[in-house]
């Protein structure tokens, strides 16, 4: 058999399909709100063998990175639009508005690897730069705000992950409250 044979491609595309059918498991796993779901479970939900499943992500961190590329397939429509508004007000909204939906759309996923992320290296330098191309978007939209000494800090941290999640999940609140009180807060500091 040879790399170019038709047998070699049609083993090429099972194999492609068989992960495709692991990564959509557990992603499928982690929006129903299961964190760590095991192997075993991951491959009888694909309809894959276990050995197919260690075969195609040989750690976690593997599997990790795969449904991270996925998940920034799915909001890469969202995030690479450029701002429409040319005051600082009118891009704050659309900032807060963007992060709302992307945030409420990767909750599970963010709340899973915050799981995980103590003994994941790619879940920790995944967060970090997350965080860290949030806060330059931010610097970079909101130039004037930003410009004053300690406001780039306060506005990174309300519009953070870590603050809606605590919004949402431990105080409890509904989205439009939780987004109300990031627009009003969000307001206030540019005044």
């Amino acid at each position: 058999m040879t790399p170019d044979s038709p047998e070699m491609d049609g083993r090429r595309r099972r194999g492609q399909d068989s992960r495709d059918r692991i990564v959509s498991a557990m992603l499928a796993f982690v929006r129903e709100g299961e964190v760590a779901p095991g192997a075993e479970r991951v491959a009888a939900r694909a309809e894959v063998g276990l050995r197919t499943v260690f075969r195609h992500f040989r750690d976690m961190d593997s599997l990790y990175a795969e449904m991270s590329r996925t998940i920034e397939g799915e909001l890469s429509d969202l995030v690479s639009q450029p701002l429409e508004s040319r005051d600082e007000a009118g891009r704050l909204a659309e900032i807060i508005s963007r992060r709302v939906e992307a945030y409420e759309r990767i909750f599970p996923f963010k709340y899973a690897s915050t799981a995980h992320r103590h003994r994941s290296d790619f879940l920790a330098r995944d967060h970090a730069q997350m965080g860290s191309h949030l806060r330059q978007a931010l610097a970079k939209d909101l130039p004037v705000a930003c410009a004053e000494p300690g406001r780039l800090e306060a506005l990174d941290l309300l519009l953070s992950f870590e603050a809606w999640s605590r919004l949402r999940r431990e105080q409890g609140l509904t989205r439009e409250d939780a987004e109300t009180i990031v627009r009003t807060t969000a307001r206030t500091l540019l005044e």
